[in-house]
């Protein structure tokens, strides 16, 4: 299933800023994880604000759950899901 999730990243204010970038760095290697393993398949940057949008490759939405909450970010997150589906005029065979 694909899953289609903005995240919205609001560190509490005052974190000590190198407790803030060793938490960026566990962040960011766990995203690449993901990605490595075919379960994120799309990360973009909104521009000019600490947002994602992303598409997730799961089998169900108790795996997403999984996925997001193993996140470092995720207790400093609001994230909004929708569950996507092939749009049957598509002409890509990699969209399911």
């Amino acid at each position: 299933m694909l899953f289609h999730v903005h995240m919205v990243v609001s560190p509490p204010q005052g974190m000590d800023k190198d407790a803030f970038e060793k938490l960026r760095a566990a962040e960011k290697a766990r995203a690449q994880e993901l990605m490595k393993q075919g379960k994120w398949r799309h990360l973009w940057r909104i521009a000019g604000k600490y947002e994602n949008f992303s598409v997730f490759d799961v089998k169900d939405a108790s795996e997403l759950h999984d996925i997001l909450t193993s996140l470092p970010f995720f207790p400093f997150m609001k994230m909004d899901v929708t569950a996507l589906c092939r749009h049957p005029s598509s002409i890509r065979d990699d969209d399911t």
